[in-house]
């Protein structure tokens, strides 16, 4: 996310634009804003690989914050902005981060973390008032700084948290060569080709921004030199309705929306001229058949999807005219060495699913966590997994049957089990619980909690209710149950493990995958 490239021959082009207010900020904007923040972080003592926050709901100094980063050599952390004070907090002493960069929207929250945070030096609020020297106004606290670039550009990246098995966010450290920022990595010169960018594009970004994805996605427009258009959330109707006012050239959604613009009526869907749609890319969960089907007749056969993971072991991807000859692929392997083992590390026959590894491509660790890195490599150290279940075909394309460890994937969005099982268990009614994912026709996925009562407890809706209100106090939304079932006793393996399939299965009968 360079924007020098484009400062001189794109100065009053728009950058983004954000859907809601019209907001514009055009490439010399953009520029003069991210070399500011960048002076700050020098004059802060941020050198080349340090780390700092973000955390922010979709907004107008989001890019510049990432920006700024990018060229100032930093690893900067996007976080979910869905995130409680204590999550947040995590995951900003995890990744050592000296910076936190909020908005007002996020100010109750961020400062709340602030407390259990003491190696955070500097907060800025993007769009609110400072409060002492810790915490500072973002604009009161650049402008001192000049609005040319700092003597010593070098190539900073984002360093994002995907959640583990154990609950626990991993921050996904990659290396990071010593070059220029206006140099694109390969990673970023390979999906610039494969999602057909081209110079002048006009971007319909309808995700959160702390997604790797919209991240990418995003980056690469305005390294083309194009313009993007941030929704701040995602409406159906209004997306179609902003693909025409805009003459959206590409875009990239997850399956979810899909199936809500299917939803609308049919005056509202043939109401907008999409024709200007040249590529729409689709990814972070897979897509129900039916509705990829459907999406191609309404839109033709411009859609392309992937598979891949923010470590980047190994990337999949087809366009719609080989989806429609393998209905259900995520595509062939195009990066990554891909073998299919089963629990024996054997490999699987042809047609049979099997743990996915990867002789990766790239290279990568969890920040800080040796025992988690070692956890996704094999012995040998020469493959790895995300714990990802599926097939190849004969021709060689792959298909996806089941989530890493029990992952819901609910609206695109990966949600670990493991950290709602952690808290229910402490409280006082209950004895056990199991979270997992059940079909949801809309999200593909939703939580499901089984929980096993202590003695004296009694089932029932009311305190169904107060568990819910007990995770929703604790965690981010959309982490919590969405309904709670109770069980007389949880399935468990004599060494203590839960058999969660036994309990999932019921809600997937007559489903052929674990993919609504």
């Amino acid at each position: 996310m360079y924007p020098g490239n484009h400062a001189v021959t794109r100065a009053k082009q728009p950058a983004f634009i954000m859907a809601a207010t019209g907001e514009t900020v055009t490439y010399a904007e953009l520029e003069a804003r991210s070399n500011r923040l960048a002076h700050l972080f020098r004059a802060r003592g941020l050198k080349r690989l340090d780390h700092y926050s973000i955390f922010m709901e979709n907004n107008a100094r989001y890019i510049e914050s990432c920006a700024a980063g990018t060229r100032a050599g930093l690893f900067y952390t996007c976080i979910n902005s869905f995130l409680t004070a204590d999550e947040l907090a995590y995951i900003v002493n995890n990744s050592e981060s000296k910076i936190l960069i909020t908005s007002q929207a996020k100010r109750e929250v961020a400062l709340a973390a602030l407390v259990q945070c003491p190696n955070v030096e500097l907060c800025l609020i993007a769009d609110g008032a400072g409060d002492g020297a810790r915490v500072q106004n973002l604009d009161q606290a650049t402008a001192k700084f000049p609005a040319t670039p700092i003597a010593d550009e070098t190539l900073g990246i984002a360093m994002l948290y995907s959640s583990g098995t154990t609950g626990r966010p991993k921050g996904i450290l990659r290396p990071l060569p010593e070059q220029p920022p206006s140099q694109p990595l390969p990673l970023y010169s390979f999906l610039d080709k494969l999602w057909r960018y081209r110079d002048g594009m006009v971007y319909l970004s309808p995700a959160p921004l702390y997604h790797s994805a919209p991240q990418a996605a995003v980056s690469l427009t305005i390294d083309r030199g194009g313009t993007a258009i941030i929704m701040e959330t995602f409406d159906a109707e209004r997306y179609l309705e902003l693909v025409q006012r805009y003459r959206v050239t590409h875009s990239q959604l997850v399956p979810t929306m899909f199936s809500r613009m299917l939803k609308l009526p049919d005056a509202a869907r043939r109401r907008y001229d999409l024709s200007s749609l040249e590529c729409a890319v689709h990814a972070a969960a897979p897509c129900p058949v039916p509705v990829k089907q459907q999406m191609i007749d309404w839109w033709g056969p411009i859609i392309l999807e992937y598979y891949g993971m923010t470590e980047a072991m190994g990337f999949s991807a087809c366009d719609s005219a080989e989806w429609l000859a393998h209905p259900g692929t995520v595509g062939k392997v195009l990066f990554g060495e891909l073998h299919v083992l089963d629990d024996d590390s054997k490999p699987c026959p042809t047609g049979m699913p099997g743990t996915l590894w990867f002789k990766t491509a790239k290279p990568f660790e969890y920040f800080n966590d040796p025992g988690a890195t070692a956890k996704a490599q094999s012995a040998d150290g020469a493959m790895s997994t995300v714990g990802d279940v599926g097939y190849v075909d004969a021709d060689g394309y792959l298909y996806l049957t089941d989530r890493a460890t029990f992952m819901i994937i609910s609206g695109g969005v990966n949600i670990y089990p493991q950290e709602c099982e952690n808290l229910l268990i402490t409280h006082p009614k209950v004895a056990d619980a199991a979270v997992f994912g059940v079909p949801n026709r809309d999200l593909g996925e939703e939580v499901k909690a089984a929980v096993q009562l202590m003695p004296g407890s009694h089932p029932g809706p009311e305190l169904a209710g107060e568990l819910m209100a007990f995770c929703a106090e604790h965690l981010a939304h959309i982490k919590c149950p969405r309904s709670i079932d109770f069980e007389a006793e949880l399935p468990r393996l004599p060494t203590g493990k839960l058999y969660k399939r036994l309990l999932r299965e019921r809600y997937w009968a007559g489903h052929k995958t674990w993919i609504v």
